[in-house]
């Protein structure tokens, strides 16, 4: 194998390095983040290439040191005495002694207190650029113009694929472009039962060949559309609410596992969510299913999930139970992530409001589509308490470093953020520095 062809096998095969040795035609191809150098032989002839790769994550840490001062005093008195004798004789002696003595000590303590806070935005800009819609957060129909974007994803040549709410239909951007083409719906917005039409479109699945699933939200069904395709197939669901394992209602969210083809699906007023195995017409609930509440073995609102391949589990935002879990698979409950346990909504750093979407980086990392809180938390890998990456805290608006009701979240290969401002009717991009 030349190294041409090394190169190639590489990039096909998603390698982060490879080792081309030209003497026996060897090539070495490493294609994951936890790099062994023993892998690699080191010779005179041979050529290692790297691709580009994220940022680690560099935390800037601050300390502060606040001292508190103690001071005892005591005072001591002795008391006065006085003593006289008197004798007769010849002659009369009296004798009289007196002591007055006052003592003072007083000492100092002090005491240290260390407080470190660790700062993870400021790895990302906080004023966004706004890539598809209306920067200043007008809706409408044309092909420049979105209506309540849901939720985002990228396809293999990085075009962004939203799905437009409120117009029923799915929007191909590519980026730097000033219009969408839409690829699933009709354009025109106009909503429908036919299998060319959409009706409140929401969550989306791509695979590696840019063939589509789309959550059709009001039409309670998953619908397969072919790259390229005009019309869809129902896959998932019948198209009439209900509560049965081949039923959806009001579906949300969708993953795909392509090496096995199997589909997961939020179905939130059913609160579960849903295996669809490969060409399935019935699914398997594999999350909740146990009533809507709070409990461990139930889910509340499952509007937005992911798959974590590095745990088989499914990471869900419950978004009237205002927290995070992870549902591992084949588990009968969930374990907390982030937020309160007992549902209870905030806008502190270890409370969500109205969570909506999540997603995970290579690292473990969890960011938190904080809908009710306008804003979009990040939470390092096994904390509680989060960092807003983006968003004012609790202050929606339409400027560049606001958001007003955050949905969908994605992250590209090098975790730039984008985030569907959905009642800002725009798809912002936080670039990563």
């Amino acid at each position: 194998m030349t190294c041409t062809e090394c190169t190639c096998a590489a990039l096909m095969n998603n390698a982060i390095a490879w080792n081309c040795i030209a003497d026996n035609n060897t090539c070495q191809l490493i294609s994951n983040n936890s790099l062994d150098i023993s892998q690699f032989e080191w010779m005179t002839n041979a050529s290692c290439f790297f691709q580009k790769l994220p940022p680690a994550f560099l935390l800037t840490t601050t300390s502060t040191s606040i001292s508190t001062t103690l001071t005892s005093t005591s005072t001591s008195t002795a008391s006065t005495s006085a003593s006289t004798s008197t004798s007769t004789s010849a002659s009369t002696s009296t004798s009289t002694s007196a002591s007055t003595s006052t003592s003072t000590s007083a000492s100092t303590s002090t005491t240290s207190t260390s407080t470190t806070t660790t700062n993870i935005a400021a790895q990302w800009n906080s004023t966004a650029v706004t890539v598809a819609g209306s920067a200043g957060g007008t809706s409408g129909l044309t092909a420049s113009l979105l209506s309540f974007p849901y939720i985002l994803r990228l396809d293999s040549s990085n075009a962004l694929y939203i799905s437009d709410y409120g117009n029923n239909r799915i929007q191909k951007w590519i980026l730097g472009d000033l219009n969408g083409t839409t690829i699933a719906g009709l354009a025109n917005g106009t909503a429908g039962t036919s299998l060319n039409t959409l009706k409140s479109p929401v969550g989306l699945a791509l695979d590696s060949n840019d063939n589509m699933y789309v959550v059709d939200k009001l039409n309670s069904r998953v619908t397969f559309w072919p790259n390229g395709a005009s019309s869809g197939s129902v896959v998932a669901g019948t198209g009439t609410a209900g509560s049965g394992n081949n039923q959806l209602n009001r579906p949300n969210a969708i993953e795909l596992v392509e090496s096995t083809g199997t589909l997961y699906i939020s179905d939130v007023s059913n609160y579960r969510i849903i295996q669809y195995l490969s060409n399935a017409s019935s699914g398997t609930v594999v999350a909740g299913g146990n009533g809507e509440g709070l409990g461990i073995t139930q889910l509340y609102s499952p509007f937005g999930f992911t798959f974590d391949s590095s745990t088989n589990s499914l990471v869900i935002a419950d978004y009237y139970a205002n927290h995070v879990v992870r549902w591992v698979l084949g588990a009968s409950n969930w374990i907390l992530l982030a937020g309160s346990l007992g549902g209870t909504s905030g806008n502190s750093a270890t409370l969500l409001h109205n969570p909506v979407a999540v997603a995970l980086d290579q690292y473990g990392n969890l960011y938190v589509s904080d809908t009710g809180n306008h804003r979009i938390q990040f939470f390092l890998a096994g904390q509680s308490s989060g960092t807003t990456l983006a968003g004012v805290n609790g202050s929606p608006g339409t400027s560049a470093t606001q958001l007003n009701q955050p949905y969908g979240i994605l992250l590209d290969s090098q975790l730039n953020l984008y985030v569907a401002d959905y009642n800002n009717n725009r798809v912002q991009k936080f670039s990563r520095y």
